[in-house]
């Protein structure tokens, strides 16, 4: 072989060998029947019309395995001399097409956070630091309903600034997630995205009248939310590294912990947290949902837990800006093969992880 020959060989290996670490994000994963990950690098498709989107706030999938973004259209100065703004919602096939996409402003509030597809397939949003949620039809084309007023928290005096009130009334303060009960339409709230706000779950029923509310102990935030098919409610505790599991009426069931370690020693011997070890949660499609994926910034992956026992099986991605891999990981969802739906905010893209191999 040729000096220029084998030159060329040993690039292309290099390349090869790029490119599998790029498909195939770095996973530890305990024996037994897990599923192990890999990036689906044709998915989603390029976006249309030179589209420019900010931050993502969360995805959520539909009954068709339809994947929809909320984009926080927060671009950087300059982006749009060479683009358009994307809209607020924007909704992909399954083959990663954008089929359809919306969002008025005037509606929305800006830093969209979560949503969530009720049985009847309507999209239900909560925007963090707007004081309420609502409710659309698929399409977007209509409002059906909101609890809270935009614009007007559940404080001392109405505004970010007042005291947080916890009150016993359909209106929030920051709401950060949705679930709607598939049993009775009981809404579940999660309301208290940011430190300095609400603290709580609260209980709405389909008329939008204030049923209950617990709050957490040891949380500065709660900042996701989500049942699971046995009725069983989990809280993430963000900075604490820790899903609380509660009944339906608010008793504690159970703790399970989301363990890290920083890879490299912090200088001033104590890490900071970077968002949090327990920032979102989606379960895996089996009736049983055996599995719980966990969105871990502190870490920069998707922690894959057995959801009963709350034990480590594996993970999957790590911190950086290539495919694959996370920058500020904010949002995820599965669809009904087992895909896994990451959200990256600072990272400005939503990620499709599909099943590679048990």
């Amino acid at each position: 072989m040729s000096a220029l020959n084998h030159a060329a060989a040993v690039a292309a290996c290099a390349v090869a060998a790029v490119v599998a670490g790029i498909s195939f994000p770095s996973a530890s994963l305990a024996q037994g029947n897990v599923p192990r990950y890999e990036v689906d690098m044709a998915w989603p498709k390029p976006l249309p019309n030179r589209w420019v989107i900010g931050g993502l706030g969360g995805t959520c999938v539909d009954a068709r395995d339809h994947v929809f973004i909320l984009n926080r259209q927060d671009v950087l100065d300059g982006e749009l001399l060479g683009g358009q703004l994307a809209p607020s919602v924007i909704e992909f096939d399954p083959a990663g097409n954008v089929v359809n996409s919306w969002g008025d402003a005037n509606l929305l509030d800006p830093r969209l956070h979560s949503c969530h597809f009720d049985k009847d397939d309507n999209v239900w949003i909560a925007s963090s630091p707007s004081g309420m949620v609502q409710k659309y039809s698929h399409d977007g084309s209509k409002l059906l309903s909101q609890i809270g007023k935009k614009g007007v928290f559940d404080s001392s005096d109405g505004t970010a600034k007042g005291t947080p009130l916890n009150s016993n009334a359909a209106q929030f303060f920051m709401p950060s997630s949705i679930y709607v009960d598939r049993q009775n339409g009981d809404v579940y709230v999660s309301d208290g995205e940011s430190a300095g706000g609400n603290r709580r779950v609260a209980v709405i029923d389909q008329s939008e009248k204030f049923l209950r509310q617990w709050q957490p102990e040891g949380m500065t935030t709660v900042h996701c939310m989500i049942m699971a098919n046995d009725g069983t409610v989990y809280v993430c505790n963000r900075v604490g590294g820790k899903i609380l599991i509660y009944g339906r009426r608010g008793s504690l069931k159970k703790t399970l912990d989301v363990p890290w370690k920083p890879l490299t020693p912090p200088a001033a011997g104590k890490a900071d947290e970077n968002g949090g070890a327990a920032v979102a949660i989606a379960f895996s499609p089996d009736p049983e949902q055996r599995h719980m994926f966990v969105v871990n910034q502190n870490s920069g992956q998707i922690e894959i837990m057995e959801r009963q026992s709350g034990k480590m099986l594996g993970s999957f991605g790590r911190v950086g800006r290539y495919p694959g891999e996370f920058d500020q990981p904010h949002g995820i969802a599965v669809d009904s093969k087992g895909n896994v739906y990451i959200a990256d905010n600072r990272g400005r893209r939503i990620q499709k992880f599909k099943i590679a191999g048990q």
